[in-house]
């Protein structure tokens, strides 16, 4: 096998909610596989010691403001990437939110948030930046979901219908903009500890029930979530669109504990 079809050498990928956890994750590992990369956040001074760590390894990045709820502030985010950096090769369409709260108290502004948010800022993200990849016929566009993309639990309703609809863009995206040579596939972790899920490993308990649910013992590790990301973002992935990844280890299957 040619392991250079996973190295990301002169490309150039933008990851949005980069200024914590998972957006971390995924642009240090597209950084440390060759890729400069534009990282994003509502704060952009929150991206500062990020940027820092992310030329400490040789690549060039540029921090910019970006509120995907916002349209005005995406078409200026991807106008001010082009500009700086002559194209855009891979999206991590990552920023999202959620509101945890019992359904029949979600208010029509909490739903609004989340779902504008995770969905429809994460479509027109996606639209903004494959008007830049149609006219050279190659993009790569990684829409991040989560187990709740296939599962549903409560006191996350808006969330889950939210990540449910990432995974249907997804397959509609793909199907729209293969034949521009863009790729659109649906990365889903499961349980990572982040300050977005803090307030749930905070729990002992929760976590205890939580490993026993997961075949693999264990919740999601940063690393866990490297090798999915590169593939997705490099020519590995080249004839693979419109599919959903998820990397939770294994709860997803539905196990429970034998009774047999």
């Amino acid at each position: 096998m040619d392991l250079d079809l996973f190295d990301l050498t002169g490309k150039v990928a933008i990851v949005t909610g980069a200024s914590r956890g998972l957006g971390q994750y995924f642009a240090r590992a597209l950084a440390r596989a060759g890729a400069d990369v534009v990282v994003t956040s509502r704060n952009v001074e929150s991206l500062q010691t990020f940027t820092k760590e992310i030329k400490s390894l040789g690549r060039r990045v540029l921090p910019l403001p970006l509120d995907v709820r916002d349209y005005q502030s995406i078409q200026e985010m991807a106008k001010a990437a082009y500009e700086y950096f002559g194209k855009i090769d891979i999206l991590v369409n990552n920023a999202g939110c959620n509101v945890r709260k019992p359904a029949v108290d979600v208010s029509w502004d909490d739903w609004n948030l989340v779902v504008n948010t995770n969905l429809r800022g994460g479509f027109f993200v996606a639209q903004a930046v494959a008007k830049k990849m149609i006219p050279v016929n190659y993009g790569r566009i990684i829409n991040i979901g989560s187990v709740t993309t296939v599962a549903g639990y409560a006191g996350i309703t808006p969330y889950c219908a939210s990540r449910g609809g990432v995974k249907q863009m997804t397959m509609s995206l793909a199907d729209d903009w293969g034949q521009f040579g863009i790729t659109v596939n649906c990365l889903a972790p499961g349980w990572f500890k982040t300050a977005q899920s803090k307030v749930l490993f905070d729990n002992q308990e929760w976590v205890d029930y939580l490993i026993d649910r997961i075949p693999l013992k264990r919740a999601g590790q940063p690393h866990d979530l490297d090798g999915t990301v590169i593939f997705l973002a490099s020519d590995a992935s080249a004839y693979m669109t419109g599919q959903t990844l998820l990397i939770d280890g294994g709860i997803s299957t539905g196990a429970t504990k034998a009774t047999v």
